[in-house]
Order: structure tokens, then sequence, then C-alpha cells
């Protein structure tokens, strides 16, 4: 008797994934920004370990704050659009080497404060009271599979 090959359908894990941009209305500290959301919110934010983008002159750290929504068991992060800190690594002989000693990881974004990633691939930001007169509304964004920074992501998670 012959063995019949069963073929599973497996999904492909690489999804686009929903990202927050949030925008601030005013320039204001981390440390009272995240106050006042903890102020508005049951979950609390806490900064956690930067997520660090190696380049090829400049390793970059952009700071990252977590949160965890206890009814939905959602895992919220703020990640920082620009860099807090750089390390040079080599000196740039290049004229136009495109790397800067401050970057963004959305750098056609540069009015962008922090991205918002939840740990659903669907973004659901409106579980996040948002302080008045601190933030504008959430704006959604896709991030393709295709980009750099969606890879990045995926290795932080």
């Amino acid at each position: 008797m012959k063995s019949q090959k069963i073929l599973l359908e497996i999904e492909d894990d690489d999804e686009e994934i929903t990202l927050g941009l949030v925008r601030l209305a005013k320039e204001v500290p981390e440390h009272e920004l995240f106050y006042q959301l903890n102020l508005l919110n049951s979950f609390k934010f806490s900064r956690i370990a930067d997520l660090v983008y190696n380049g090829t002159y400049y390793d970059y750290s952009f700071p990252r704050f977590e949160g965890f929504h206890c009814d939905t068991k959602v895992c919220i992060q703020f990640i920082a659009n620009k860099s807090s800190q750089n390390i040079q690594k080599k000196v740039s002989k290049e004229l136009f080497s495109g790397e800067q000693e401050t970057k963004f990881l959305l750098d056609h974004f540069q009015d962008v404060d922090y991205l918002l990633k939840t740990s659903e691939p669907f973004g659901d930001f409106s579980l996040i009271l948002l302080p008045e007169n601190l933030m504008f509304q959430i704006q959604n964004f896709p991030l393709s599979p295709i980009e750099e920074l969606y890879h990045i992501i995926q290795y932080y998670e």
C-alpha cells in the first residue's frame, strides 16, 4: 500500500502589521508624557530596553516604553521615531555616506514622535486614552514585510 503525502497549508508569518503614528502637540519630556499616559490608563507604561539600529558608521538607540492591557491581553509599545543617542563605530571617508548623527526609523515622517505597536497584527489603538493638549489623534500606518523596519520590529518582539 502506498503512503499518501499530506500537504499542510502553513500561513506565511510575514503579514503586514499596523503601526500607530504618534505626534505630540508640543515638545514634552518623555517622563512627563508617560506620566500623563499612566494617569489616564489602567495599564502602566515603563521603559524597556532600547531598540538598536546598527548602521555602517553609527549604532543608534531608540527608547521604548511598554504597557500591558490586562482585559484584552494586548501588549502595547511606544518606540521613539528619533534616535536618542548614537555610537560612532568608524569615521566615514565618503562625502555622502547617507548616515547622520541622528536617525529616524520612518525617515519620510520626521514629524512623528513615536511609533505605536501592539502585540496584535492589526492595530487597535482605541484602548489608549490620550492626554489632552499633548498628543494628536493616532494615525494608522501599514508596514509591509518587505521593509527593513518591519524586520527590526519583529526582531524585538
